[in-house]
C-alpha cells in the first residue's frame, strides 16, 4: 500500500475538501483527486461523496479512516524503533512552532536528556498545519503550538500563557516616540483586533512581520520596536540590547501541548513532569520582567492590550 495515498485520504477527511487538502499537502488538486481515486480503486468502494461544498466521508470512508490511522501509526513506530541509535532504548520526536523553541522547547530537550539518558530525541519545526499532520502520521509524538486543531488520536492540553510585551532596541523608548520606528508583528486575529483598538496610531506602520519571535532579529539591528514574547526577550533586556517601553500594554494568549493519545503512558508522564518544570521557570522569569515593567509604568500597573482603559486607548500618539 502506498502511504502517500493514505496520508492524502486523511488530509481530505480532515480538511473536508480536495482543494484544502491540496494546500496542506503542497500538491495540486488534480494530484489529490488522482491519489484518492487510486485508493478507492484498490479498496473497491467510494470513500468520499463529492459536491460543490466539498468532500464528505461515505460509510466505507468512515470505516476505513480507523484503519488508515492505524497503518500510519504502525509505519511511524516501526521506522522510529529501527532508527533508535545504538546506546539508546527509546525515541521521541517533538515538534514546535519557531517562536516556542527558544527558552521552552530547547529547555524541554535539556530536561529530558538529563532525566532520561536512554531517550533518543529528535526536534521538528513547523507551523500548526504541518505539525498536526506530523502528529496524525506519527512522525512526531508531541507538539508545542499556539493554535491547535483537535484530530482523532490526539489530545490537547493548555500550557503556559505567552505574554507579549512592547520592547525597543533603542534606549529610553516611550509610547510617544515609536512612530516610524515600529514593526507590527502579526500574532493572530485577537492580537490584531486588540492592537487596532488601543494602539491605532501603530496599527498601520507600513511594516508588518508575520515572523513571530524571529522578528526580534530584525528590530535588534534597526533601532525599532515591536511586540515580542517576554520569555524570548528577557535575555536581551538583561544585556541591555533591548528596553521595555513604559506603559506599553501587554497581551497574553495560551500556548498548547498536543499529544498523540497512543504515546507510552510512562514516557508521557515523564515528559509532562519536565515540561511543567520548564513552564514554571518561564512563569518565574516572566514575573520578574513584569515587576520591572510595573516600576517603569506611570501608575505602577501593566495594562492588558484589549481591555478597556489600556494605555494607548484612543491615543493618537
Amino acid at each position: 500500500m502506498d502511504l502517500a495515498l493514505i496520508k492524502t485520504f486523511l488530509e481530505v477527511s480532515a480538511a473536508g475538501s480536495f482543494v484544502a487538502a491540496s494546500e496542506r499537502l503542497f500538491v495540486t488538486q488534480s494530484a489529490v483527486s488522482l491519489r484518492v481515486q487510486r485508493l478507492e480503486d484498490a479498496i473497491g468502494r467510494p470513500l468520499f461523496t463529492r459536491s460543490k461544498a466539498g468532500a464528505e466521508l461515505t460509510a466505507a470512508g468512515r470505516e476505513f479512516e480507523h484503519y488508515a490511522l492505524s497503518l500510519i501509526k504502525i509505519w511511524a513506530e516501526a521506522r522510529q524503533q529501527i532508527a533508535v541509535p545504538e546506546g539508546y532504548t527509546r525515541s521521541l520526536t517533538i515538534g514546535a512552532q519557531y517562536s516556542l523553541w527558544p527558552r521552552l522547547g530547547f529547555r524541554l530537550l535539556d530536561g529530558l536528556r538529563s532525566a532520561m539518558p536512554d531517550l533518543s530525541l529528535r526536534a521538528e519545526l513547523g507551523m500548526p498545519d504541518r505539525l498536526t499532520r506530523f502528529l496524525v502520521e506519527g512522525v512526531i509524538q508531541i507538539a508545542l503550538m499556539y493554535a491547535p486543531t483537535l484530530r482523532p488520536g490526539l489530545r490537547v492540553e493548555r500550557g503556559f500563557d505567552e505574554d507579549l510585551v512592547l520592547v525597543a532596541s533603542f534606549p529610553d523608548p516611550d509610547l510617544d516616540n515609536l512612530t516610524g520606528r515600529y514593526a507590527f508583528i502579526d500574532w493572530g486575529p485577537e492580537f490584531v483586533q486588540a492592537h487596532a483598538l488601543h494602539l491605532p496610531a501603530l496599527t498601520t506602520p507600513g511594516l508588518t512581520l508575520s515572523l513571530g519571535a524571529l522578528g526580534a532579529d530584525y528590530i535588534l539591528r534597526r533601532n525599532m520596536a515591536a511586540y515580542l514574547p517576554a520569555r524570548y526577550v528577557k535575555r536581551h533586556l538583561d544585556d541591555g540590547t533591548m528596553h521595555l517601553v513604559p506603559d506599553g500594554p501587554s497581551f497574553s494568549y495560551p500556548a498548547w501541548t498536543v499529544w498523540r493519545e497512543d504515546i507510552d503512558p510512562g514516557l508521557a508522564a515523564a515528559v509532562a513532569t519536565v515540561l511543567r518544570a520548564v513552564e514554571a521557570g518561564i512563569d518565574a522569569e516572566t514575573g520578574e520582567l513584569f515587576d520591572r515593567l510595573e516600576l517603569l509604568s506611570e501608575d505602577g500597573e501593566v495594562e492588558l492590550l484589549g481591555e478597556p482603559g489600556a494605555k494607548g486607548d484612543n491615543n493618537s500618539l
